[in-house]
């Protein structure tokens, strides 16, 4: 061990404001607004608040497939919420998800206007209300509920545990690094052992399990999530990366992963998504002039 300091947590725990690192400006342990201010509301069906996290991408992909299969029903409005200076906090996204995280989404086709929280709801409601990538067989969805609900208690693991203390964390710490590295590697062999006998998570049928867990772990087997590519050694995960590619090659993925994504190449971003045609024309700086303006 390389700390040099034993921690002794105190009798009675204390919220320390300059704790927490990047995050420290917006972390705190109550819920709640902190300001006043309404979601912008679009035309379309659906109104989605959210950023290019990994997280985000999962329903950004679930729309852009659902149109890619001709549901129109599906059209929405992906406006940015910028978590870094707090805009999860504000009156009118609380409404939405009291928890504060992104994404958060709105249905307006229903008869009074129904509000959605965490991405894997999201998912399961999209593939019911479109019946498109949920399987019908009984065995075969109940796999992929089983996909999908792994992948909601994984990925903490790997995006507040591993990554947090290897990117993000105002020191490094061998313990914490070292403790879920081993349990990113275990989860990374749980797939790969998976997929060497299946195609996609579910089977042979391409699924929200797949939509799920490809921003997380095909993002770490990429290289599209963290610096911790190397430390973690994925390119031996043969299987995880030919899924990871598989998947990564379907244009619908290619359009999500663009959607509110303030980072990264510019050519990859799309801070705000209000019509398919946004894709194919240079409205970003159209959406950084608004924001300017406000």
């Amino acid at each position: 061990m390389t700390d040099t300091a034993e921690y002794i947590p105190p009798k009675i725990w204390t919220w320390d404001k300059e704790s927490g690192g990047r995050f420290a400006a917006i972390n705190r342990p109550i819920a709640g607004a902190t300001h006043d201010k309404d979601l912008p509301v679009g035309k379309h069906p659906f109104q989605l608040y959210s950023l290019g996290t990994p997280n985000g991408v999962k329903v950004t992909v679930m729309l852009e497939e659902l149109l890619a299969k001709g549901h129109s029903g599906a059209e929405y409005d992906a406006w940015l919420i910028n978590i870094g200076e707090g805009a999860q906090f504000s009156s009118g996204f609380v409404a939405v998800n009291p928890n504060s995280k992104i994404p958060a989404l709105m249905d307006h086709s229903t008869d009074t206007p129904t509000r959605v929280f965490e991405s894997g709801t999201m998912l399961l409601y999209l593939a019911e209300k479109f019946g498109e990538f949920l399987p019908t067989d009984h065995s075969e969805r109940t796999e992929c509920l089983s996909w999908l609900f792994w992948q909601m208690g994984s990925a903490p693991f790997l995006g507040g545990g591993f990554g947090h203390f290897y990117a993000y964390a105002p020191e490094k710490l061998e313990y914490p690094i070292n403790r879920y590295a081993m349990e990113v590697k275990r989860q990374l062999d749980v797939l790969d052992q998976h997929l060497a006998k299946n195609e996609y998570m579910a089977g042979n049928q391409y699924s929200i399990a797949d939509m799920s867990i490809w921003p997380w772990y095909g993002g770490m087997a990429k290289g599209l999530l963290y610096e911790g590519g190397e430390f973690l050694q994925v390119h031996e995960y043969k299987n995880v990366n030919r899924w990871a590619d598989q998947i990564g090659a379907r244009p619908a993925v290619q359009r999500g992963r663009m959607v509110n994504r303030p980072y990264g190449e510019p050519s990859s971003q799309l801070l705000e998504r209000h019509d398919a045609s946004d894709f194919d024309t240079n409205t970003q700086d159209k959406v950084l002039a608004a924001q300017e303006a406000e």
